[in-house]
């Protein structure tokens, strides 16, 4: 019988540059090889991440850069944890490849197969026993003199910073060329509903539902009280201008940067790629949320 993912791509986690322990190499290595082989057992041919492969010191398999996967492979498995699964879904989301996430510390908001319980629940998956979650992506530049000089796509949010050692910034937003209010804040922080549980929520952001098509946007401690989040359609653009601040930053994802001038617009828009997620069968959002912020704890 021909499985439901003839290819699968296998992806471990990134160091960003770091080079790891040789402990780290040394887990990461028998729990990669340990879900390969699992994987083969399962009737599937098991493609590895080129950097994951010269990372963790893997051979013995096919090996393709994430281009390669995102075009020859029917599923990515990725093994980490939500940062290694925004950057990754970031690159993959052009390519349509479906995503599943075995999460090797605590449970995930998008990578919630724990490492210790994957057998059991990676094996009716791979027979086609999924729940199916499509995430919303913006597509962020950053304009100059009406010249694009960064260029990014965010899968959590883009926040727009004042530097370590600076005042405040003051920030120029527009809503689908609608002036809406000058800011004076630490920041602003334009998430998506993936990125409503991360930095948006510490500033005091309302959690959206990933099947809602909105985002929030939310200021970092801001000057005036008043200045509160406002969900917006994510069919909007927003442009947010620097007006004032020193030494003060774009931020994508929390992933890459790019130092801004006084006078540069961050444009935000809707990218045309989605990220495709895949749960066990019987996933539920509301569950994700109650294991990792500990609600009910204590409740009878």
């Amino acid at each position: 019988m021909t499985p439901r993912f003839p290819q699968v791509a296998l992806i471990g986690k990134h160091h960003g540059g770091a080079v790891p322990s040789a402990a780290m190499v040394s887990t990461g290595q028998a729990a990669l090889l340990e879900i390969a082989q699992f994987l083969q057992a399962q009737g599937s041919t098991v493609v590895l991440e080129a950097d994951t492969a010269a990372s963790y010191q893997i051979t013995g398999f096919a090996v393709q850069d994430l281009p390669g996967l995102g075009q020859a492979c029917d599923l990515g498995l990725v093994v980490g944890g939500d940062g290694t699964m925004l950057g990754i879904g970031r690159q993959l989301a052009r390519h349509g490849l479906p995503l599943i996430g075995i999460n090797q510390g605590r449970l995930g908001f998008i990578t919630d197969i724990p490492l210790l319980d994957y057998r059991s629940l990676l094996a009716p998956m791979l027979r086609g026993e999924y729940t199916e979650d499509h995430r919303s992506l913006m597509h962020a530049r950053v304009m100059r003199g009406g010249v694009c000089v960064f260029d990014a796509l965010a899968m959590n949010d883009v926040v727009v910073n004042r530097g370590a050692s600076s005042g405040m910034v003051e920030l120029r937003v527009e809503v689908d060329g609608h002036f809406v209010a000058n800011q004076r804040a630490d920041g602003l922080i334009i998430a998506t509903p993936t990125g409503s549980t991360a930095y948006a929520l510490s500033a005091g952001g309302p959690l959206l539902h990933p099947s809602i098509p909105a985002w929030v946007l939310v200021p970092i401690a801001p000057h005036t009280l008043s200045n509160r989040p406002i969900v917006l359609a994510d069919p909007n653009e927003i442009a947010i201008d620097l007006v004032s601040g020193r030494d003060a930053s774009a931020n994508f994802d929390m992933q890459s940067l790019a130092d801004l001038q006084q006078g540069d617009r961050v444009i935000v828009t809707r990218s045309e790629h989605r990220v495709r997620f895949l749960h066990p069968k019987g996933w539920n959002y509301f569950e994700t949320l109650r294991k990792k912020m500990h609600w009910n704890e204590g409740v009878a």
